[in-house]
């Protein structure tokens, strides 16, 4: 009988340094879950700051697009054409009466 006492406690202590074993690899594969957690999430949150100023550069471009089309509208017009011509080519109206400013 104390030749199986002594081999149960021996397979009761491999029995515990296994699941110590066990234990401790488990905690390790969580530790390395949690810290790839983290980088995963400061990843994202660098994504979602990019994505936000992109986006805010979209709607920048698009504003930016719409104003030259109102432009352009503007460009075909008979007002515009007329304020090119007096301002840049000096040109008025017969009969017109231009006053200058003295200075």
């Amino acid at each position: 009988m104390g030749a199986r006492r002594v081999a149960y406690r021996k397979k009761k202590r491999q029995n515990l340094f296994s699941m110590a074993l066990v234990s401790l690899a488990v905690v390790m594969i969580l530790i390395v879950v949690i810290i790839g957690g983290f980088q995963i999430q400061k990843k994202i949150d660098g994504y979602e700051q990019k994505r936000q100023e992109l986006q805010a550069q979209i709607e920048e471009q698009e504003k930016r697009a719409e104003e030259l089309e109102e432009f352009e509208k503007y460009t075909q017009t008979k007002q515009y054409m007329e304020e090119v011509a007096k301002d840049k080519l000096g040109l008025v109206y017969e009969g017109e009466i231009l006053f200058k400013q003295e200075e």
